[in-house]
């Protein structure tokens, strides 16, 4: 069965080991979304290499969402 709605998931301090993003996509998480507003860029590439280690060993489709800062007004 084919369905529509997709389950986004932010990633974050607490959610950001290779185990808790298993148990996410088990649970049935189908994006991943990153906020760049916070963290390093090696905080996210290590995320991202946890993110494409746990859909090949699971072997189902996830997407990553970089959820990248946007213009400020002040």
């Amino acid at each position: 069965m084919w369905t529509h709605t997709k389950i986004i998931c932010t990633i974050g301090p607490a959610t950001n080991t290779y185990d808790r993003i298993v148990a996410l996509i088990k649970a049935g998480m189908n994006v991943a979304r990153l906020n760049f507003s916070h963290g390093t860029h090696e905080e996210h590439l290590q995320v991202i290499e946890h993110l494409k280690r746990a859909r090949t060993a699971l072997k189902v489709p996830l997407a990553i969402m970089l959820d990248t800062k946007g213009p400020e007004v002040r």
